[in-house]
C-alpha cells in the first residue's frame, strides 16, 4: 500500500486491501491524522462497501428510510436517477456546510462516500479543517468561546419526503422535532480520538451559541462562521478544501472535525454516491 500527501489537505491511497487487518489500522490512523483518505481503485458492490465500514467501526443506518439502498439499508444513497419506477435514494443532498449527524446525541466518527456514477464536470465535496479553524481563531475569539454550548438541528434542511405531501406543514415540523430534538455541544469540544480541539459548528445545522448564563450570541455564531469560511458562497476561502474525484475512488473522512458541503454539477448528467458512516470505539490517533 502506497500513502502519498495530496496538496491543501488529505492524502491518496494506492493498493488499498479491504481485507488487510494492517491497511485497515493504517487507513483508521491516516483518517484522524490527515483528515481525509482517497482509496483509489477500489471495486466494491454495496455488501463489500459495507463489509468495509464495517471494518472500521459500527454502521449506522440512516433514521429516514428514503435515504436507503434498496437491497443494504445501511448504505445511504445520493442520487438523481430512477430505477424506471421509482427515485432511489435522494437528488441533490448535503448543499450545505455540515458535519454527519450533527443534529443527533451520537454524530458518526466516520464517513465513507464512493461514488458510483460521476458527471463530467462540476462535482466533488468541499472541506474544512474545524480543528484548523480553532487553532487559528484570533485570541480575543477563543476567549469568548470558552464555556459556551452550540445548539445543532435538523429543522432548516430536513427534505420533504413522498409520505408528506399533502400534510399540513405544521404536522411535518412537529414530526422532525419529535423525532430529531435540537442538540447541545460544547462549541470548542474535544476530538475523542486526538488531542486537538474543534470548533464544533456549521452553517446548516448550528442553530444558536450560548454563553454560560445561556445568553444567545448570534454576534459569536456570525464571527465564528465567518472565520471558518462557512459563510462564503463562493468557496474560495483558504480554508477551504475541494476534493474531487473519479469512478473507484472512496473517500474517507474524519467526521466531527470536519464539516463537508457537496459541489454538485449543474450540468443533467446522472449522478450516483454510495455512504456508509461509522462509530468508531474511543482511542488515541496513532
Amino acid at each position: 500500500m502506497k500513502m502519498s500527501q495530496q496538496e491543501g489537505l488529505g492524502v491518496i491511497v494506492e493498493g488499498f486491501d479491504p481485507t488487510s487487518d494492517e491497511d485497515v489500522r493504517q487507513i483508521r490512523s491516516a483518517v484522524y491524522r490527515d483528515k481525509i483518505v482517497v482509496l483509489k481503485g477500489q471495486h466494491l458492490d454495496p455488501r463489500e462497501f459495507l463489509a468495509l465500514g464495517s471494518r472500521f467501526g459500527e454502521p449506522a443506518t440512516y433514521y429516514e428510510p428514503i435515504y436507503h439502498h434498496p437491497e443494504v439499508p445501511e448504505v445511504f444513497v445520493s442520487s438523481n436517477v430512477s430505477d424506471g419506477e421509482k427515485q432511489i435514494g435522494v437528488p441533490k443532498t448535503g448543499k450545505f456546510w455540515h458535519s454527519d449527524y450533527q443534529f443527533m446525541p451520537r454524530p458518526f466518527d466516520i464517513t465513507f462516500i464512493y461514488p458510483q456514477v460521476v458527471p463530467t464536470r462540476n462535482r466533488g465535496t468541499y472541506f474544512i479543517d474545524l480543528c484548523k479553524a480553532y487553532e487559528t481563531l484570533p485570541e480575543e475569539l477563543k476567549l469568548a468561546v470558552k464555556g459556551t454550548m452550540a445548539t445543532h438541528s435538523v429543522r432548516r434542511y430536513f427534505k420533504i419526503r413522498p409520505s408528506d405531501v399533502y400534510r399540513p406543514l405544521s404536522e411535518i415540523i412537529d414530526e422532525v422535532d419529535a423525532k430529531t430534538p435540537p442538540v447541545d455541544f460544547p462549541t470548542a469540544y474535544p476530538h475523542r480520538h486526538t488531542d486537538e480541539t474543534i470548533l464544533y459548528i456549521s452553517a446548516g445545522f448550528t442553530q444558536s451559541v450560548t454563553d454560560a448564563e445561556g445568553v444567545s450570541r448570534p454576534d459569536l455564531l456570525q464571527a465564528l462562521l465567518e472565520h471558518t469560511g462557512q459563510l462564503d458562497e463562493s468557496c474560495t476561502h483558504p480554508a477551504i478544501h475541494l476534493q474531487s474525484f473519479e469512478k473507484g475512488d472512496i473517500l474517507v473522512w474524519d467526521n466531527w472535525s470536519m464539516v463537508h458541503r457537496a459541489l454538485h454539477t449543474t450540468t443533467p448528467e446522472p449522478t450516483v454516491s454510495y455512504r456508509v458512516t461509522v462509530y468508531d470505539e474511543p482511542q488515541s490517533a496513532q
